[in-house]
């Protein structure tokens, strides 16, 4: 569990943080962490309900298996920046290994979601927005129009490279596999 001040909070409340697989016991000021404490003291029965339906988090380590696009990858130690080398994903042996993957990862969706972003943008005879890659916490991805200003952007999860299979018209898949994505670290 982890204790977090938040000045825009009015009251002590408790939050399941699935990326992180973790709970964290909000209070709107350091004079009440003590009540945040007990809180969560007095509701540990829920915690461990939620902490026990969370899926089990999935450690990236070479010879495990990690999908991308709905393809299977090998994950295998190999000299040289992290690339994808036929049906293996070969990065260097050193303490930040999972997390040159997980960046290969997010370099792969950015490329595979800007591909397709293109296709779409094109086949309603409009511009292509310019694509970028985050990891929020609820959203799979947002978007802005364009203004006199401004082009329009459109910002994706790079979890979605993921999902099995293409999750573009599977908005109910991706609600309800939104943890299992989310126990993807490094």
């Amino acid at each position: 569990m982890r204790l977090k001040v938040d000045g825009r909070a009015r009251r002590i409340s408790l939050r399941v943080d699935r990326a992180k697989s973790e709970v964290v016991a909000l209070s709107p000021s350091p004079r009440r962490l003590n009540e945040a404490v007990a809180f969560a003291q007095e509701k540990a029965g829920w915690i461990a309900k939620q902490l026990a339906a969370l899926p089990e988090r999935m450690s990236l380590a070479p010879g495990g298996v990690l999908r991308l696009n709905d393809i299977p990858y090998r994950l295998e130690v190999g000299p040289g920046r992290a690339k994808i080398d036929g049906d293996r994903i070969v990065a260097p042996d050193d303490a930040n290994w999972g997390l040159k993957v997980i960046r290969l990862a997010k370099r792969e969706a950015l490329t595979v979601l800007s591909d397709r972003t293109a296709v779409h943008a094109a086949a309603l005879g409009r511009p292509t927005p310019s694509v970028a890659i985050a990891d929020p916490k609820a959203r799979w991805g947002s978007c802005r129009p364009a203004t006199s200003r401004t082009p329009a952007a459109i910002r994706y999860s790079w979890r979605l490279i993921l999902a099995i299979g293409d999750p573009a018209p599977h908005r109910a898949w991706l609600r309800a596999h939104a943890a299992e994505l989310h126990a993807i670290g490094a």
